[in-house]
């Protein structure tokens, strides 16, 4: 599969776990508890092979200080949401009002993050990588995405 519909794929999962978790209310505390855990592990495995394998591909393709620039930031943005966000989703109590405000936050947060990689990052590697390459990146990932949710599951 080609790496970036391989993170399509990744996207399209994530829009609905964190869609249906911004949607759980004050009485589904253990539905909370099992859906931030299956979207935290979701999203490491796809941060990690976007930043290990993805993010490099690109930037090797490329030599536009942007590119490199919406990179970084994409960087950040997995770190804020790893680094914040979940964590503090974890230290909440999902029977609280305040809880319901947090995963609207996470959904919100990775519904941006996802439309700039698709509306600016992927055109942009569609242009630079050809489309064997990223096939075989794209297999990389797969191979890679598989290892980590085995590690997490």
């Amino acid at each position: 599969m080609d790496a970036i519909a391989l993170l399509l794929e990744d996207h399209t999962l994530l829009r609905k776990l964190s869609k249906e978790f911004s949607e759980t209310t004050e009485e589904d505390v253990e539905k909370r508890k099992t859906m931030l855990k299956l979207i935290e592990a979701e999203l490491n495995a796809h941060t990690t092979i976007e930043e290990e394998l993805f993010y490099p591909a690109f930037l090797d393709a490329s030599k536009d200080i942007e590119d490199a620039r919406m990179v970084a930031e994409g960087i950040e943005e997995h770190r804020a949401a790893d680094a914040k966000v979940i964590p503090d989703l974890h230290k909440s109590d999902p029977s609280m009002i305040a809880y319901s405000g947090q995963a609207k936050v996470l959904k919100d947060y990775l519904f941006h993050h996802l439309k700039e990689e698709e509306e600016e990052m992927f055109p942009k590697v569609r242009k630079l990588i050809d489309a064997k390459a990223l096939r075989e990146l794209g297999d990389k990932m797969a191979a890679r995405k598989k290892e980590l949710l085995g590690e997490l599951a």
